[in-house]
């Protein structure tokens, strides 16, 4: 029911900037903490940042400075700002979705079919 769907991704220089997004359906989106996620080939997936309901944002060390996540609310969306890009931001981006249900239910975990970012030397 829950849906994830991300855009934004593409081929770009080092250097260069990309900015992706993440549009929900299904859930009641504003309660929902939302994050950014990445896998590179033969690597485990990372969190890259994080906005919970509440407005706290958390970065992944390697893109402080760098990346920005926000969302808007009223659109269902969350983004994520990619400035200064380097090769080893190159991997598949994920949306990430956590919706509480509840104390009996608990918390549901929803992701993304995923964008590419490939960033070029």
């Amino acid at each position: 029911h829950v849906e994830l769907v991300e855009s934004g991704g593409g081929l770009v220089q080092a250097g260069g900037s990309l900015r992706l997004s993440c549009v929900a359906s299904g859930t009641i989106f504003d309660r929902n903490d939302m994050g950014w996620y990445r896998q590179a080939p033969g690597k485990q997936r990372e969190l890259v940042a994080t906005v919970t309901s509440g407005g706290h944002i958390n970065y992944a060390d390697s893109v402080k400075g760098r990346f920005m996540i926000s969302r808007d609310n009223a659109k269902n969306l969350v983004y994520l700002q990619m400035n200064g890009l380097k090769p080893e931001d190159t991997a598949v981006y994920y949306c990430r979705a956590d919706e509480f249900n509840g104390p009996r239910i608990g918390t549901l975990t929803f992701w993304g079919q995923g964008t590419q970012v490939t960033v070029s030397s």
